[in-house]
């Protein structure tokens, strides 16, 4: 199985030609004038199809010929003078005048001639079809399957399909423009083996060359060939200046290789590899950077990422995903943004599972390389060695809505500081469930289990700690439901929900943390049967979780405008199982939560999310995001985070239009706790009908300790070549909530 990964080689011309010069194959196409290029290359008509082969030019069918006059020699040839219009199949050529030569059964043609099949128009001064086969001079060419245009002395196709040029310009900019163009003496694609050759290319920008290569071959239509791609150009102030020229492999039609040296003028060359590979079961990448001899740190510097997965023999499945850096700092020096900075372990993982109609089991072999240094041995996470988990679910027979299961596992922690040891947890459970239209109820009970074979304890502590309590739970809902507004246009629910829950207080002291915390409180949260994520502690509880869930939304098609949540728990018994050094709630309550979206209100939309404590009157977080958005390059955001003691950001991004052809970018993210910039950038883009620039300037916090670090992103975009710089749309996405690099038509 092929990849689809778009080649975009050095010698564009040769890959945007060989998407589209094929010869014409369809039958029933009427005779049309030749189209103009439209003004853009957004406008183009419907994609190629992308058939990777074409079938010979049929020479079977009958030549058709109508004409103003004619004259025929005792030969049988014929002279055609006036308005003369060819036919053979799906081809037609006209001209002021013809030749037709029976013998050879070919067409000569003069004057203005104009040649069209389903994939190409051609006009040129002079020309003749023979036997499937065409030759024009001084041949102006247009690609029908997309806005692109070109010009050459010569131009050939036989019946086989391969067709050259000689002389050749090509561009996608209107008639009017030529601010990029490709030259090259000849051009020569064979579309039935899927390859092309190009001679003397080079690619040209206002009249300044960006590139010439004396001979290059290409893949034709959707396939892959090795070559190298664009090379990509930026800055930054740990790096230095940066120069990146990607090689790309097709070593396979299943696997491929791309080749990314990067040179850093502070640092050294990188060598980075991406290889990707793709079989009936399995599939994945592995990517890897080395840096011999950094220049800054004097070490080498590496970084290794594989990930993949195998569908095994029957419902059996291998997941791989693992990394590994050099060194603590690796993300610091070379990530691209503040992100780098907050990434404290890398994950390796090996996961084997199995999945049925019932069950859901495996087996978890995973361990963290530690990034952030400064955190102690005892605060690190710790390696499981095995994790072996096992759940299944069934439904009773009859009438009786019962549903059983258990769920199981046991895992093996292991760390270089504090207890050690096994953990085996249990939990058999069993639920009714009713439902129908506009209810549900779905009482259940469960009994958890959980024991413990440890190392390393301290003095006077238990080795073989354990656990066992029930834990049973009613979970109840309505949903009312009517239409609103004159013409019942829109529909709002009601939908209130209870939970109540049952956990009796068992002493858990004694047991050890291995990766058991305390979540953020949320809306799932509060319906949950364990206010702790992990089986190390489970919260005792007599408690009534309730909350109130309204929509509006349009009753002819489902878009929702409005989603407001509001619940709480209220505990009948003070709960007192805790973690270490958390602290005891007070209150015979939880805080509030609070939660609504605003969506499709004239482009306006709103999240709020408060979670807000009642015994002190003030909140303990808070999320505002404001967001207006009037079409996909044209958003501006407002947003503000807080949590106590722990951060306070607001942040503002905008993409806006600011004139015909250019647009500006910019963000901000500031700590009001800390009254610095965590994140900021801004950028001016031109764009116009067959090119594009933009450049992006960005200052961000680029360590733990607070060092700032600053890049360059500059990309020039040729339209419907490839872009020369580093891509900044993937970028602007992510940095930009709601902004679209949709293409724009002007």
């Amino acid at each position: 199985m092929p990849f689809s990964r778009p080649f975009l080689s050095a010698a564009a011309l040769a890959v945007v030609l060989a998407a589209c010069l094929h010869p014409p194959v369809t039958r029933g196409a009427e005779a049309a004038a030749p189209r103009p290029l439209p003004l853009c290359p957004e406008a183009s008509v419907s994609p190629p199809s992308g058939k990777a082969r074409r079938a010979p030019i049929r020479t079977d069918q009958a030549i058709d010929v109508n004409s103003d006059n004619v004259s025929v020699d005792i030969a049988g040839d014929a002279q055609v003078g006036g308005k003369v219009i060819v036919r053979q199949g799906d081809r037609t050529i006209s001209a002021d005048q013809a030749h037709i030569d029976k013998a050879r059964n070919g067409v000569d043609v003069t004057g203005h001639v104009d040649y069209e099949d389903p994939e190409i128009q051609v006009q040129g001064l002079a020309g003749r079809y023979e036997d499937g086969a065409a030759q024009f001079q001084a041949a102006q060419f247009q690609l029908r399957q997309q806005p692109s245009r070109g010009k050459a002395a010569r131009l050939s196709l036989d019946k086989q399909g391969v067709l050259r040029l000689e002389d050749v310009t090509y561009t996608t900019c209107p008639p009017d423009s030529t601010d990029w163009l490709i030259t090259a003496s000849s051009v020569e694609l064979d579309s039935a083996h899927q390859s092309g050759v190009a001679r003397d290319a080079r690619i040209d920008f206002m009249g300044v060359p960006l590139l010439y290569l004396p001979w290059i071959s290409f893949p034709v239509g959707p396939a892959r060939q090795s070559g190298f791609l664009f090379p990509s150009i930026g800055s930054s102030s740990r790096g230095g200046l940066q120069f990146s020229a990607p090689y790309y492999l097709n070593l396979a039609p299943n696997y491929d290789l791309l080749l990314q040296p990067t040179l850093y003028t502070r640092r050294g060359l990188d060598l980075n590899g991406d290889f990707r590979f793709l079989t009936e079961r399995t599939h994945g990448s592995l990517d890897a950077d080395f840096l011999p001899g950094d220049q800054e740190t004097h070490t080498d510097r590496s970084r290794l990422h594989l990930n993949s997965t195998t569908q095994l023999p029957g419902d059996w499945r291998l997941h791989v995903d693992a990394a590994n850096v050099s060194d603590a700092f690796y993300f610091e020096d070379f990530a691209q943004g503040a992100d780098g900075t907050s990434i404290a372990f890398l994950p390796r993982l090996v996961e084997l599972t199995y999945r049925d109609e019932h069950w859901r089991s495996g087996a978890v072999l995973r361990n963290f390389q530690t990034i952030d240094t400064g955190l102690a041995s005892i605060d690190r996470p710790y390696t499981e060695l095995p994790r072996l988990y096992a759940s299944g679910w069934w439904m009773l027979g009859g009438g009786l809505p019962l549903e059983y299961g258990v769920d199981g596992e046991a895992v093996d922690f292991l760390r270089s500081a504090g207890v050690q040891g096994w953990r085996l947890d249990l939990q058999p459970r069993a639920q009714l469930r009713y439902e129908g239209a506009g209810y549900f109820l779905q009482p259940a009970v469960g009994f958890r289990t959980t024991s413990y074979q440890l190392r390393d304890v301290a003095p006077g502590q238990a080795s073989a700690p354990n656990r066992s309590l029930p834990v049973a739970s009613l979970d109840t809902g309505l949903v009312f439901e009517r239409e609103i507004g004159a013409r019942g246009q829109q529909r709002i629910t009601l939908e209130p929900r209870l939970l109540y829950l049952y956990v009796p207080y068992r002493r858990q002291d004694g047991l050890p943390v291995f990766d058991t915390g305390l979540p953020d409180l949320n809306w799932v949260e509060l319906f949950r049967t364990n206010r702790y994520v992990g089986a190390d502690r489970v919260g005792d509880a007599n408690q009534l979780s309730a909350g109130l869930t309204t929509r509006l939304f349009a009753s002819d098609s489902g878009m929702r405008y409005l989603s407001a949540t509001l619940g709480q728990t209220f505990y009948f018994t003070q709960p007192r199982v805790l973690l270490p050094d958390e602290p005891a709630p007070g209150a015979r309550s939880s805080d509030l939560i609070a939660q609504m979206e605003l969506k499709a209100f004239q482009n306006w939309s709103v999240d709020l999310g408060v979670q807000w404590n009642r015994q002190q009157s003030q909140a303990e977080k808070s999320e505002v995001r404001v967001q207006y958005r009037p079409q996909d390059r044209s958003v501006v955001n407002l947003g503000y985070r807080f949590q106590r003691d722990q951060l306070e950001q607001a942040d503002v991004s905008a993409a806006w239009p600011v004139a015909k052809n250019w647009n500006l970018y910019g963000r901000m993210l500031y700590s009001l706790r800390d009254r610095s910039a965590i994140d900021q950038f801004a950028g001016l883009e031109y764009s116009s009908c067959c090119w594009g620039v933009r450049v992006v300037a960005r200052h961000y916090l680029s360590t733990r300790t607070g060092q700032q670090d600053t890049g360059i992103y500059l990309q020039l975009e040729l339209k419907g070549l490839s872009n020369v710089g580093t891509a900044a749309d993937a970028f602007l996405e992510r940095a930009i909530r709601g902004y679209s690099p949709t293409t724009q038509k002007h």
